[in-house]
């Protein structure tokens, strides 16, 4: 039987040869590889200064403590994203408050955020659902407004654009992270990076990657050339040249795994464009989205038929999956006495929403498979 997920890597013989390469010589990590991925990705998203780290969750707990988030603290969020928007910042001691999503994109929505600020307020982490960015010009001006900072999740949105700008471009914001997951648009394995405009926020990433240790900057006088300081209780978030290897690859092709993703869209709105099970997702006229997940919803009188519908499709092969339960549902942030209701539509968007395949091997033979069984299921259910 054949198995479809909902995402997966696409690798290809120039993939494999660059890492063989690093193999063969004499860095594995720490050598010049890291580099030139960081600045391949500063030059593709038009930012001054990368830092790359283990993984998307260490990118944002660097960035989160570069802009100086700290114990009591709050900082706002968006209930739909994984667990480590908001983990992040449970780290260093801050506090998230969630604000409630766009029905129709998943996004924060950026007109409930004023109602969030308090004078304890100190960030607003946009997360860019789904590669559809966020409208960032009227965030930006709230943040102005309270002196708050802004540090975009952008780890669905590698490849995305914002008003014909590349999402990465720290216009507007601080920071902006991303992911190299399997299942995202270029892949390190595991691995994160943080682009930012400021030499100053981009030397505190660079320290809190490696220990907290620097080279430079001494506080003490150095005993001679061997000399470091460890400044700051960092952490070992560094990437090694092995992945650095691999995204340098992988993100020559950016252009044609994007183009790939938009096309299967097109698929499934051609496919899906009339149906009477589920809700499409939607592209706002400021937006051209990287479509890292394609997201569907099912309409009323289907939600509820959700877990019968995933099981049915598993038996087929079909691997769908959910983005995202609501973070505040999880059993740990109840314990830290956060309560359903707080954001009712994104309680109703988790009990709707099924992200379908999409991924850069993906065919029409096998988006119309997805398709027909997803109709023929619930066709079959009705009444």
């Amino acid at each position: 039987m054949r198995i479809i997920p909902y995402g997966r890597q696409h690798l290809d013989d120039e993939d494999i040869r660059a890492v063989v390469e690093v193999l063969r010589s004499d860095f594995l990590t720490q050598g010049p590889k890291v580099r030139e991925f960081e600045d391949a990705l500063a030059e593709y998203v038009g930012a001054k200064f990368v830092v790359v780290f283990s993984s998307g969750t260490a990118a944002l707990h660097a960035a989160y403590y570069s802009i100086g988030l700290s114990r009591g603290d709050e900082f706002i969020t968006t209930p739909i994203t994984f667990a480590a928007t908001s983990n992040a910042g449970l780290y260093l001691g801050a506090v998230p408050t969630f604000v409630d999503i766009e029905a129709d994109t998943g996004n924060m929505d950026v007109s409930r955020v004023e109602d969030k600020i308090t004078n304890r307020t100190r960030l607003i982490v946009p997360v860019h659902y789904a590669g559809h960015p966020v409208d960032m010009e009227k965030l930006y001006d709230v943040a102005q407004k309270y002196g708050v900072s802004i540090i975009e999740d952008a780890c669905h949105a590698l490849g995305a654009k914002y008003k014909g700008m590349r999402v990465g471009s720290p216009v507007y914001s601080e920071m902006v992270v991303f992911s190299f997951h399997p299942v995202k648009h270029i892949t390190t394995g595991e691995g994160g990076a943080v682009a930012t405009n400021s030499s100053q926020l981009y030397e505190r990433l660079l320290m809190f990657r490696q220990h907290g240790v620097t080279r430079q900057n001494f506080v003490n006088p150095p005993d001679g050339p061997w000399y470091y300081e460890m400044q700051e209780l960092g952490f070992n978030y560094r990437l090694t040249d092995i992945q650095s290897a691999l995204g340098i690859s992988q993100l020559k092709k950016l252009g044609k795994f994007v183009d790939k993703r938009k096309q299967i869209v097109k698929w499934y709105e051609r496919l899906l464009g009339s149906n009477p099970y589920v809700d499409l997702p939607v592209e706002k006229e400021y937006a051209d989205p990287s479509w890292h997940l394609y997201p569907v919803r099912l309409k009323d009188g289907y939600k509820e038929k959700k877990k019968r519908l995933f099981e049915r499709l598993g038996e087929d092969g079909i691997k769908l999956q959910v983005h995202y339960i609501p973070v505040y549902m999880h059993p740990y942030y109840r314990k830290l006495g956060y309560g359903v209701g707080i954001c009712p539509i994104a309680e109703d968007f988790y009990r709707r929403e099924m992200s379908l395949p999409i991924y850069y091997s993906l065919d029409i033979n096998d988006v119309s498979y997805v398709v027909d069984r997803i109709c023929d299921a619930l066709g079959s259910w009705i009444g």
